[in-house]
């Protein structure tokens, strides 16, 4: 068994109003799953700390940061980010950004690592918005070639949503190339500019998806040649999905796992993943989906 660095901690299920639709309770579930299921061990999972201010800077406006930090967001980007602001819900964004780069540390050492959380590719450089207030992975890729680390980072965005904030902030940088596969008609209505963008029609199926995705990582693969990937692995792309419309089954989002994977392993190229969306009605398909893709890294990194 590969040896998987899973960041995790108990913030990420950060307690919202009683009633509020984002189901916070798959970040406890999903490494619970996991362990009971023998896919990991329950040393494979560390605690990031919080992440810096000039950190967190490399991808968003010092002024926004600020304002994110001190808690005085206007009301209107409150509600634009969907989520009530706290200092314990700024803490939680902190530390899954946290929990992302370090996971970029574990995948160079061991070509794959995962956080149970982020994936929060709605944050623009000076905006928040759909329950993203840091794109974790924006800020870990600009972290990455900033550092000098990494030259050619690519990132892979599977969630339904066009990742239209991580979009935003590498709009021009031929550093870090962008591809989001989503549906067309979803949110975000008004996308924006990906180096690649690969719009779905509502009701997308398994054959659709996985043949277009195939054909695309292919020659994306071939023309950037990156030398570390980001995978946004939202398993909102499934039929039962309440926010979604694509109509792939629990069996083609594991294909489609699959493959991001061994395009990264056949490359030689060490990738981080951050889970994502997931909205369907029943927290057992989200959570199951969710464990799918730590179960198709160990197979294919074994």
């Amino acid at each position: 068994m590969p040896l998987l660095r899973i960041a995790y901690h108990p913030s990420y299920s950060h307690p919202l109003p009683v009633g509020h639709r984002f189901p916070m309770e798959k970040y406890e579930l999903i490494p619970a799953q996991l362990i009971h299921n023998g896919t990991v061990q329950p040393d494979d999972l560390f605690e990031p700390g919080l992440a810096t201010f000039g950190t967190i800077t490399l991808a968003h406006a010092a002024d926004y940061c600020r304002q994110l930090i001190d808690t005085s967001l206007p009301k209107a980007m409150v509600r634009r980010i969907g989520f009530p602001l706290s200092d314990l819900l700024v803490e939680r964004e902190l530390r899954i950004v946290q929990g992302t780069i370090a996971g970029c540390g574990y995948a160079l050492e061991y070509g794959v690592a995962f956080n149970v959380a982020g994936g929060t590719h709605h944050a623009g450089y000076n905006w928040g918005e759909g329950f993203c207030l840091l794109n974790d992975q924006g800020v870990a890729a600009a972290w990455l070639v900033n550092e000098g680390i990494c030259s050619r980072v690519l990132i892979v965005d599977l969630d339904v949503h066009q990742g239209n904030g991580t979009a935003q902030i590498f709009n021009g940088n031929p550093r870090v190339f962008t591809f989001s596969m989503h549906g067309q008609r979803n949110f975000p209505f008004r996308k924006e500019q990906s180096d690649v963008d690969v719009g779905l029609a509502d009701g997308t199926d398994d054959s659709t998806y996985l043949k277009l995705l195939d054909q695309h990582l292919e020659l994306i693969f071939k023309q950037v040649e990156p030398d570390f990937v980001f995978y946004q692995a939202g398993v909102d792309v499934l039929e039962t999905d309440k926010l979604g419309k694509l109509a792939l089954t629990k069996a083609g989002c594991r294909q489609r796992d699959a493959m991001v994977f061994h395009y990264c392993q056949s490359a030689d190229v060490p990738v981080q993943v951050s889970m994502g969306g997931g909205y369907s009605p029943h927290i057992r398909d989200i959570v199951d989906a969710h464990c799918q893709t730590f179960e198709e890294a160990v197979r294919v990194y074994d």
